[in-house]
């Protein structure tokens, strides 16, 4: 039977199923690449229209679809075909069915007015659907009760049996994650399927009535419609779901998601009483999360308590990465004196009489809002068992054992696990200059020592932990302290051969100076506390560059980037004899004074620098640990090197540059250098390029 064209330059044959088949095998040796020219979806069984000698083919439906719909679900404007999607901002050319969810890109029936944009097929379905035309729907009977639970009665694609006989685990998986295509939840209940246009609805949505009265708006009926992106629901105030099914009042802008119709209570597991809605729109403050609303509460009236909908699912036990502890949910907060109650992440305060998470171990509280903005910041603790894994994982934390105490009780020697001799406490004034294995900086206050070899460890060095956690460790497992290796830290990227704190998961190494680094800390070079604020975006107050993200302080606008915040209070150069200190303010206002003794270029006296009072030296930061340099690696060190048969000793050439024994290039800074009288070699560091083949001797 002849047709017209359809838009195609050659007439279009309708075809039957077997015709079709034929067809399609003459032209290529396998029809799977036939594809709707309106649809874009496969050729399946069923009439369709097709040329066989340009391999154009439409469904039959696809085909004879009007060019305008006045849709029951869409009343205020017509929809209007359309042979390819309108321009969207950018470069997508495609659409996203506001009924389905799916992508389009080729026709479309669209309304410009609401941004409503509709596959072919599924702007007829719901004509049918809406005029009550539902006889190719096939309604599926569930034969098995966790079938209904799990999967909501539905049946695999492939091979039309109930999902606990699906011989396709790829289809069963995907089908457990099926929703609605009219409300877009969980697929819990009796469901009707059409096996020739691929809809997913609940049996009540598929019945779901054209207009409704609604207690909580009593003005006007209201309509039910295609969801859209400009719609927002007083219930949920939820704009992420722009597809599905929308009951609105056009003339009040008043919807509500097919969802939030029921069930007017909802049980909380973490709550002992249910929350029923208060369908009458009123302002209120949310006491689950502590942000105001403007529409309908849901409410427990034994608890007086008011939240809204979306705040009654809350987890109630989470793993904050800011925190090593659990924290928990609960709607107030108990009154401690004169404690101040300020969120960590955006340090504001957290008012007591609504509700937050914090930490029944620990001064620490956050807002909820501020908690569960990034869901790479936290996961949810679901069971007794996974609480208990996670507190678990704090145990063995001693790093040390203490051999003798005096009679205050101090650790006066204690066997270090990085070391095989105890290590002896001693509080006298360092004459040479010497460094801690841990951080790598120099000795000034109470130590420990080994007296058979050269190791030095600060007194809070030798103290810290065995497993630390790291408050911007995304993997959320706590590091473990390791010794004896090179490393590149994960945080300000320096080298070095000090102890490190590792993550068995994601393999990241960290030094003992950036471990140290917590969300408030102090700084010399101002008189408030500094506290990470994750928004900020300004200058840094130490080196003058852009960060986004800093330490700031509360009292006033004093910014200081992460990797300034750490910086070194004393470091030594080839520049100068001297230690040089780092300095906050040049006092001295001689512009020509005011210029960095290693690059020689202009220095801003109101940024940080080092200095040297004896020799009045002053040197960029940059250019003390610039690029390049290694001002945490401990000298003297001895490793062997599976390419050498002597310990190699770790040097810095600073006024005699032998030439490398690899390159033959001079030697200008760090190097292993072989101690035998005899032997004379000496490779770069960066010639050596990798630690991997060196083990401390």
């Amino acid at each position: 039977m002849e047709s017209q064209n359809f838009g195609h330059k050659h007439p279009l044959l309708l075809m039957a199923n077997e015709e079709a088949q034929s067809n399609q095998t003459e032209a290529s040796p396998t029809h799977d690449d036939h594809y709707c020219s309106r649809y874009g979806e496969k050729m399946s069984s069923g009439p369709s229209f097709g040329c066989a000698e340009c391999r154009f083919y439409l469904h039959k439906e696809c085909a004879e679809a009007p060019s305008q719909i006045h849709h029951p679900f869409h009343r205020d404007h017509p929809l209007c075909l359309l042979p390819t999607p309108p321009a969207k901002s950018g470069y997508y050319k495609g659409f996203i069915c506001n009924f389905c969810g799916e992508e389009g890109k080729k026709f479309d029936y669209h309304c410009s007015s609401c941004n409503i944009d509709l596959h072919i097929k599924c702007a007829l379905f719901t004509l049918n659907l809406a005029e009550k035309r539902v006889g190719e729907l096939k309604p599926i009977a569930c034969r098995d009760p966790s079938i209904s639970t799990e999967l909501g009665n539905a049946k695999c694609f492939g091979c039309w049996e109930p999902l606990v006989a699906c011989r396709d685990p790829s289809i069963s998986t995907e089908l457990g994650n099926a929703k609605c295509f009219g409300c877009w939840e969980p697929l819990v209940d009796s469901i009707y399927y059409s096996r020739d246009c691929g809809f997913n609805l609940h049996q009540k949505c598929a019945d779901l009535p054209l207009q409704i009265d609604y207690p909580g708006h009593r003005k006007h009926p209201l309509i039910l419609q295609f969801n859209s992106q400009i719609f927002t629901c007083v219930i949920c105030q939820d704009t992420t779901i722009r597809i599905g099914f929308f009951y609105r009042c056009s003339l009040c802008n008043f919807g509500i998601h097919i969802a939030c119709l029921s069930p007017p209570t909802i049980e909380d597991k973490g709550h002992r009483h249910p929350f029923t809605l208060f369908l009458r729109p009123f302002p209120f403050t949310c006491d689950a999360c502590g942000i105001e609303g403007n529409r309908f509460p849901y409410m427990c009236s034994s608890c007086s308590l008011l939240v809204h909908k979306e705040c009654i699912s809350l987890p109630r036990t989470i793993k904050f990465m800011w925190h090593e502890h659990p924290i928990s949910h609960t709607y107030f907060l108990p009154r401690h004196e004169s404690k101040n109650w300020d969120c960590v992440v955006c340090l504001k305060g957290v008012n007591m009489e609504h509700g937050s998470y914090s930490c029944s171990n620990c001064h620490f509280v956050v807002h909820v809002n501020c908690v569960l903005k990034r869901k790479n910041w936290y996961y949810v603790i679901e069971t007794d068992k996974q609480l208990g894994d996670i507190l678990a994982l704090l145990s063995d934390m001693n790093s040390f054992t203490v051999i003798e105490r005096n009679k205050d009780g101090e650790a006066t020697e204690i066997k270090h696990f990085s070391h095989v001799h105890n290590l002896m406490l001693s509080d006298k004034v360092v004459k040479d200059d010497k460094y801690c294995d841990g951080c790598m900086l120099s000795i000034s206050d109470s130590f420990y020592y080994c007296s058979l070899c050269e190791i030095f460890f600060h007194k809070i060095c030798a103290e810290f932990p065995k497993k630390k956690h790291d408050w911007f460790h995304f993997c959320q497992l706590p590091y473990i302290l390791i010794s004896g290796q090179f490393f590149k830290c994960s945080d300000c990227l320096y080298v070095s051969n000090g102890l490190a704190y590792k993550c068995e998961r994601c393999e990241t190494q960290m030094c003992m100076r950036c471990s140290n680094l917590l969300d408030t800390v102090t700084c010399q070079g101002h008189e408030h506390p500094l506290s990470f604020y994750v928004e900020y975006e300004g200058q840094c107050n130490a080196c003058g560059e852009n960060r986004r993200g800093a330490f700031k302080c509360k009292e006033c606008n004093f910014a200081v980037g992460g990797d300034c915040i750490d910086l070194p209070c004393t470091i030594r150069h080839k520049c100068d004899e001297h230690l040089l200190t780092l300095t906050y303010h040049d006092d001295d206002t001689y512009s020509k004074r005011q210029f960095c003794d290693v690059c020689e270029e202009d220095r801003n006296p109101n940024l940080w620098f080092y200095h040297c009072a004896i020799c009045d030296t002053c040197v960029h930061p940059r250019c003390v640990l610039g690029r390049g340099r290694y001002p945490y690696m401990k000298l003297g060190k001895r490793y062997e090197f599976k390419d050498h048969p002597h310990p190699l000793t770790l040097v810095k050439k600073m006024y005699y540059y032998p030439e490398c024994s690899a390159c033959d290039k001079h030697c200008l800074d760090l190097a292993l250098e072989c101690q035998e009288p005899t032997c004379g070699y000496i490779i770069h560091w960066d010639c050596f390029g990798s630690s991997s083949g060196l083990r401390e001797y």
